[in-house]
């Protein structure tokens, strides 16, 4: 385990090879129930990644209410499929917190996809800490502070690598600058899943 800037820990390796890979299947039964689909930001602009969600409730954007969480699909309209007993797992595992996940945002990374720095903080409940899973391919991740313009550290995410944002860096801005192709062979058609989970409501 390394301990990064601002309560941010990094666990490499967390998830060896087996629980990876039954991770990802109870992935895809998420993905059947409830589809990728491309989130547009309240500017208009649609984001690079493909999402859904699971647990009782999911975020979302779009340009008319911006962001939010809801406990619908916004496209079929359907309750988010809930939760894998293995993602309240490693919550349970990793967070120290003794209230249970209410969201798992799940983020779909094509090779060329990325996401700008950002801090997470729609939720109310911002003394939980929110707990960030990498599957497949490898990413350059970056950290800062609690603005956006404060010196950052970038270092790599591996396939089965866990983040845990916490105390003063559980509103830290963190990003992921890029995906590196072809560095895992745990998702059939390449690509990074990227699994948050968040306690939502006070």
């Amino acid at each position: 385990m390394t301990r990064l800037l601002n309560g941010i820990r990094h666990l490499p390796g967390y998830l060896d090879r087996a629980r990876q890979e039954a991770l990802v299947a109870v992935i895809r039964a998420v993905v059947t129930e409830a589809p990728l689909y491309v989130p547009v930001m309240p500017t208009g602009k649609l984001m690079s990644v493909r999402m859904t969600n699971c647990g009782p409730l999911g975020w979302v954007t779009d340009k008319a209410r911006g962001y939010r969480y809801q406990p619908t699909h916004p496209e079929t309209g359907r309750p988010w499929p809930d939760m894998p007993q293995q993602l309240l797992d490693i919550w349970d595992d990793v967070s120290g917190y003794d209230k249970p996940p209410q969201a798992c945002l799940v983020n779909f990374y094509a090779d060329d996809a990325r996401m700008g720095l950002h801090q997470d903080r729609d939720e109310e409940d911002l003394q939980a800490p929110v707990v960030s899973i990498s599957l497949g391919n490898s990413c350059l991740f970056r950290v800062g502070g609690l603005n956006r313009n404060d010196p950052t550290l970038s270092f790599k995410l591996s396939s089965g690598d866990v983040v845990v944002l916490e105390g003063e860096g559980r509103l830290c801005f963190h990003g992921v600058d890029r995906i590196h192709p072809a560095t895992s062979t745990l998702l059939r058609n390449g690509g990074r899943i990227n699994l948050t989970l968040r306690r939502v409501r006070a």
